[in-house]
């Protein structure tokens, strides 16, 4: 019985459904000079000793010069960063020119303002079919609180899910955080015992008492959101959580409690849906691997940050 042929436009596409980040991987020629494309086939293989990977098509003509370099630096790029993505794609004569860019411990250029990067000497090159796999012992990385470009479906992701689009739809919205402080998450307790998030009507800006910023300003809480954790519909109401932490040690208002993670008081978190986000946070954590969640408060899907 002969096997239906391998459709690999259906592969590539079924592929795309994974949400991915960007990156630019970069490393210095044999006569000095820069050398760098687009990729978003990144990932990390070992924390002992600290080796990552990316893959090259042999195809790729940057594949002779990547395939034989002793060093090479990836720039996981942030998600204002898509003209640099643009720039590394194209077949343009002279990248390095129109980026900012600098060069640390191995003389790789990794890009200004990304949202991390990581400095390698190549550990091992292994063929893999139509590629090569480049992986590299990481001996110098940085890593800000950015957030990152990401990439799925053939198109760019954003991941901070900009409020100004959501207000033009005319959408009604809730926009809470899922805070981290040394002694544990941050819950406000309400006047009749109960436990909830922070939460505002929008995300911005700090005068407004409503909106998120305003809200933790209002529980003197100085707060990073670093990440989107889950977009999800109720009643007609969009519910926006971001995930965060606490960057300094100011004294919060009275209402404002930290719970260690394993010992939350499911009990006083009346908002079920809260509850299952919380609980999903637990895990993830306990993981440390985040998703972001986009759905209702009955179905939706967990999309992992590659």
């Amino acid at each position: 019985m002969n096997e239906p042929a391998f459709d690999t436009a259906e592969f590539r596409r079924a592929l795309g459904a994974f949400v991915t980040g960007v990156t630019v991987v970069t490393t210095i020629q044999p006569d000095g000079s820069p050398r760098g494309f687009t990729a978003n086939s990144f990932t990390s293989v070992s924390l002992d000793p600290a080796l990552i990977l990316v893959c090259i098509a042999k195809t790729a003509s940057s594949h002779p010069v990547f395939s034989e370099t002793q060093r090479f630096a990836v720039s996981v790029l942030a998600e204002d960063q898509r003209p640099v993505s643009g720039v590394f794609a194209s077949k343009s004569a002279d990248k390095f020119a129109q980026v900012a860019w600098h060069a640390r411990r191995t003389g790789s250029p990794v890009m200004d303002g990304a949202a991390a990067s990581f400095d390698c000497e190549t550990h091992q090159v292994v063929d893999a079919g139509d590629h090569i796999i480049l992986i590299g012992r990481v001996v110098d990385f940085t890593h800000t609180t950015a957030t990152p470009l990401g990439y799925c479906r053939g198109a760019y992701v954003d991941f901070s899910l900009s409020q100004d689009a959501l207000a033009a739809t005319g959408q009604r919205a809730q926009v809470g955080a899922i805070l981290e402080h040394p002694e544990g998450l941050v819950l406000v307790e309400t006047t009749s015992g109960t436990l909830q998030l922070p939460i505002g009507t929008r995300l911005e800006p700090l005068a407004d008492a409503a909106s998120l910023r305003g809200v933790l300003s209002g529980y003197r809480l100085n707060a990073n959101l670093d990440f989107l954790f889950a977009v999800f519909e109720e009643k007609g109401v969009t519910h926006i959580y971001y995930r965060g932490r606490i960057v300094d040690d100011a004294a919060a208002s009275a209402n404002v409690r930290y719970v260690p993670l394993n010992a939350i008081p499911w009990d006083r978190i009346r908002d079920s849906a809260v509850e299952s986000m919380l609980r999903r946070y637990v895990k993830e954590r306990t993981e440390d691997a985040f998703g972001i969640y986009v759905g209702d408060v009955e179905k939706g899907t967990v999309q992992a940050l590659g």
